[in-house]
């Protein structure tokens, strides 16, 4: 088998595993007007099951690179799938919403081994041109699948409930077996920091609370506000006493991670916040669940393509360019979204949703390729996981935003106002847009962190 061939059948099955994990948000983004009933609680407050798993999604995402960093991919990729089916198994048989959403955290920390772990084979196993379009390849399938979720979910919904939505993650186990062979490498042994860990979870809940506290009151504001402020300089000297630790110091500090994350954190925050909106909008407008997953098809068709669009585009101009451009389109997809919402006009919500899914496939394959060649193999894994943690965290603050900040003024205000994010990431890649950044950054004489 070329290199070529395997690298087509290694993404496209991880692409899979990817897009299960991606269904568990989506597909139960769908049912949360059903969830809110079920539990008599405010659509805001369901959506909180959305941003918990989105937030220890990206927590972990960075336990999982600094482990595969340890000891390898396979393990911890075995055990991330197994804490995610328990997660979902448990959220299915949920009593009361404060089980759910437990189950739905311990359900995040399993599937944030995917994208982590996933990316760091790619990165590991190829290079060039053929690891652009595995990378892109990857990240088509996950969004067309994840697109899919609405629709899956809704049909779900309407023959079993709510429920039976919530386990559909389980599905990952019968994908595992086939990208087995792939997960192969041997980690270092060096110990795990998790002081480091636990700091940098906090602070990121921190964030997420106090995003969210709209749609619950001044506690949860305070509470935020509080795990932000104290966490964000534990964190900092954290990295200064321990420069080898959970987020090492040659990562953090690295200009080019920092900023291509940063930048490319705005691409989920329009898909999550799409994600919240479209389903709460259009339940409240009349429609099915499943009408609703219909309307969102058009976008896993589309998502398909874009890796032919995303692999050339890296090698012609540069991760960089490919991020800024992910921004402008992700930017796009919020205004579209915010007047589709407003007029409940079918036709500007699906186009939103293929917009912000052509800047995933975009944005997603464009970090990882910047962040890859940033650093040095031994702290690769590391350094994807710390990237995919600011990615992750900027989908959790995106729903959060939108179940916040939509019941006070209104989900198309907050749309709205959430499309200044991408335009505000352009600055944070401002200096890698000048020339060729990412030709510069191969040259032998540039020595990487």
């Amino acid at each position: 088998m070329t290199e070529q061939q395997d690298s087509r059948r290694v993404s496209l099955v991880l692409g899979v595993l990817f897009g299960v994990v991606g269904m568990g948000s989506s597909s139960a983004a769908i049912a949360l007007p059903m969830i809110a009933t079920e539990f008599d609680a405010s659509v805001g407050v369901a959506a909180w099951t959305i941003s918990g798993y989105v937030l220890f999604l990206a927590v972990t995402t960075a336990v999982y690179g600094r482990v595969s960093d340890l000891v390898g991919v396979r393990w911890p990729m075995l055990v991330g799938v197994t804490l995610m089916t328990v997660g979902a198994l448990t959220a299915a048989l949920a009593p009361t919403f404060s089980v759910l959403l437990v189950a739905r955290l311990v359900q995040g920390a399993g599937a944030a081994a995917v994208p982590t772990l996933g990316v760091a084979v790619l990165s590991a196993r190829y290079d060039g041109a053929v690891r652009g379009l595995a990378l892109g390849r990857l990240a088509a399938v996950a969004a067309s699948l994840s697109c899919l979720g609405p629709l899956v979910g809704g049909v779900v919904e309407h023959a079993l409930g709510w429920r039976a939505v919530m386990a559909l993650p389980v599905l990952a186990v019968l994908v595992v077996p086939f990208v087995w062979h792939a997960l192969v490498g041997e980690g270092t042994g060096a110990r795990l920091d998790v002081l480091g860990a636990v700091l940098v979870a906090v602070t990121s809940g921190g964030l997420v609370l106090l995003v969210q506290s709209p749609s619950t009151g001044l506690v949860v504001a305070t509470v935020g506000a509080l795990l932000l402020l104290v966490g964000a300089p534990l964190v900092a000297h954290r990295v200064r006493r321990e420069p080898h630790g959970f987020l090492p110091r040659a990562v953090v500090c690295n200009g080019r991670v920092v900023r291509s994350a940063l930048a490319a954190a705005s691409v989920p925050a329009s898909w999550f916040a799409l994600l919240i909106a479209v389903p709460a909008v259009m339940v409240d407008a009349g429609w099915a669940a499943w009408q609703v997953g219909l309307l969102l098809v058009p976008s896993a068709g589309i998502a398909l393509f874009v890796p032919r669009w995303a692999g050339p585009l890296l090698e012609r101009r540069g991760s960089a360019w490919t991020l800024a451009l992910a921004g402008i389109v992700a930017a796009g997809s919020l205004v579209l979204g915010a007047a589709g919402t407003a007029t409940e006009w079918p036709a500007l919500v699906a186009a939103a949703v293929v917009l912000t899914t052509v800047a995933f496939g975009l944005g997603q394959p464009a970090l990882m390729a910047s962040v890859g060649d940033a650093v040095n193999p031994e702290v690769r894994g590391v350094a994807l996981g710390v990237a995919t943690l600011l990615f992750l965290v900027g989908g959790s603050v995106g729903s959060a935003f939108i179940a916040g900040l939509g019941e006070v003024i209104g989900i198309p205000g907050s749309l709205a106002a959430l499309a200044v994010l991408p335009l505000a990431a352009l600055l944070a890649i401002a200096p890698d847009l000048r020339g060729r950044p990412d030709a510069r950054m191969r040259r032998p004489d540039r020595l990487r962190a």
